[in-house]
């Protein structure tokens, strides 16, 4: 028998909307807005109920390297998008429950994870173009949608345990945005970086409020660093 708790419906019901309204924006801008926000990250993290870790930063480097490998086996591959989509969904997956276990947890590891990723994002911001790309709005009626969206999720809260930190970054939105936006996967992945850049300083004061605040509170203190970022990450977009 399924037991899910709170968070976990919290996790279910409001992602599905967050990713079933991201369907029906048009232009890749809005897509990628709607996709930027932590939403997901942050009823996971309380849904697995771990303190933020390293893993939780590692994460985000998986995050964008599912974001290029769609873009990569879609447009460069020729790979139908719904398999290029699985591909990289197994990958991060894999690479996750591979990574967990060997990860190191110390404080001078996640601050490490935090300059690395950052100067990733760095380096995948310089290196790839903002180019113009098609709108797209689905097609799909809305109460087909929301079911399908809330079945992945579903899965993935069946498997967190496996995955724990890697979870929350998984890209549950990303899922069906790299779908939605199947002929402008470039802002998708034009859009990861600008999220890194937003989403370190977000875990680093999650990091250092949550033993003194508890997790949700911290994510909270967080939320207050991230949503400053949204307009120049609007202007870059």
């Amino acid at each position: 028998m399924i037991h899910l708790g709170f968070w976990d419906w919290a996790l279910l019901l409001i992602v599905s909307g967050q990713a079933t309204l991201l369907a029906y924006l048009k232009h890749p801008k809005g897509k990628a807005i709607i996709l930027t926000l932590p939403v997901p990250f942050t009823l996971a993290a309380l849904a697995v109920g771990l303190p933020v870790s390293t893993t939780h930063v590692v994460a985000l480097n998986l995050l964008l390297a599912f974001t290029h490998g769609v873009r990569w086996l879609h447009n460069r591959g020729g790979w139908p998008i719904i398999l290029s989509i699985a591909a990289a969904a197994v990958g991060y997956c894999a690479a996750g429950a591979l990574l967990r276990p060997i990860i190191p947890q110390s404080e001078l590891s996640f601050w490490l994870a935090c300059a690395g990723t950052l100067l990733v994002a760095a380096a995948a911001h310089a290196l790839f173009p903002k180019q113009d790309e098609p709108d797209h709005r689905s097609p799909m009626a809305p109460w087909l949608k929301f079911p399908l969206v809330a079945a992945v999720i579903l899965g993935l809260i069946l498997i967190k345990r496996f995955l724990q930190g890697f979870m929350t970054m998984f890209p549950m939105v990303g899922v069906f945005a790299a779908y939605e936006a199947r002929f402008s996967l470039g802002a998708v992945c034009r859009a990861i970086p600008d999220f890194m850049f937003a989403m370190v300083p977000l875990m680093a004061v999650v990091r250092l409020a949550q033993p003194r605040l508890g997790l949700g509170p911290a994510l909270a203190a967080g939320w207050l660093i991230f949503l400053p970022t949204l307009i120049p990450m609007t202007r870059d977009l």
